[in-house]
């Protein structure tokens, strides 16, 4: 199911590529659109794991320099069956992470340092494994791939912006004013473009959620430790949001911008599932696993 959502995504992006190009561009254009778009699909399934680290600021780390991480990183992924993953971290306060990669051969976890300064081991460990779990689910390339693609979509709307503000529309010299058509097609990209953007990473973002949820519920064997982990990790993201590259977000284990302040926003535009529902999944699963009464525990001693 994943292979079919990677190709759709990828079709989804040459159509929408090819169409600007002809709007704006004519014949020409539409070839310029297709080539492009070629270029980024290649590009998105054999190096998106790399932009998408890039982006995020993160830098890779040994079990010499982060020996609990790595070793912990280590434990889990040989409890789920998985290759040891590359470990990264990010410096930054929030606590936060996310998977990478085209397959579980080829894969990274990166942490914020917010995230190991934060959460008890046990937290820390459910949310690793949480992140191991998107690796085995095999639902780290769509998400990679959206990133990659979200970023050029983004990238190719910036330009169109910038043509229209420095000489994109030009003078009809047989009419003596603006050609209607190139401006409509400008505003059409900067327009489109961004929600392309965002409806790409907001397709894939819920449901994998719930299933990595529970399969990090599974690997680490404490549905309640990822459930106060999340509630810990939503609590700092409101508080203190990442300054990191939007079309990345949706990999996170929570919303690094702090979309889940945004309590206005209907659902249905929300990259990732509301945190309460999470928790109240991974609640009724220690509830079916262990009995554990459901209740919440206050979140005591976080750092805003």
């Amino acid at each position: 199911m994943n292979l079919l959502k990677t190709g759709v995504l990828m079709a989804a992006l040459l159509g929408l590529f090819m169409g600007l190009g002809g709007l704006l561009g004519g014949e020409s254009g539409l070839i310029l659109g297709f080539g492009l778009a070629l270029a980024t699909n290649f590009f998105a399934y054999w190096f998106s794991d790399r932009m998408a680290l890039s982006m995020s600021g993160a830098l890779p780390v040994d079990e010499r320099q982060a020996p609990g991480l790595y070793r912990l990183v280590a434990r889990l992924a040989q409890n789920a069956g998985l290759p040891m993953p590359r470990v990264y971290l990010i410096s930054d306060r929030q606590p936060n992470a996310f998977a990478t990669g085209r397959n579980p051969r080829h894969s990274a976890v990166a942490v914020t340092e917010g995230l190991l300064q934060m959460l008890s081991t046990d937290e820390l460990e459910a949310v690793l494994a949480h992140e191991l779990a998107h690796i085995k689910n095999r639902d780290i390339l769509i998400s990679s791939i959206a990133a990659t693609m979200g970023g050029a979509i983004s990238f190719v709307a910036q330009m169109l912006q910038f043509q229209s503000f420095f000489g994109g529309v030009h003078p009809d010299e047989d009419e003596g004013g603006a050609n209607p058509l190139g401006l409509v097609g400008q505003l059409a990209g900067i327009i489109i473009a961004p929600i392309a953007a965002f409806l790409i990473q907001m397709a894939i973002s819920r449901t994998r959620e719930y299933d990595a949820d529970r399969g990090g519920a599974r690997i680490c064997g404490d549905p309640m430790a990822l459930a106060r982990a999340l509630r810990k990790i939503e609590y700092a993201a409101e508080r203190m949001p990442m300054a990191v590259n939007p079309a990345v977000s949706h990999m996170y284990v929570v919303n690094p911008l702090g979309g889940d302040a945004l309590q206005s926003l209907a659902a249905l535009f929300r990259t990732h599932p509301m945190t309460a529902d999470r928790v109240a999944r991974l609640e009724e699963m220690a509830s079916e696993m262990y009995g554990y009464p459901r209740q919440r525990r206050p979140l005591s001693g976080v750092r805003a």
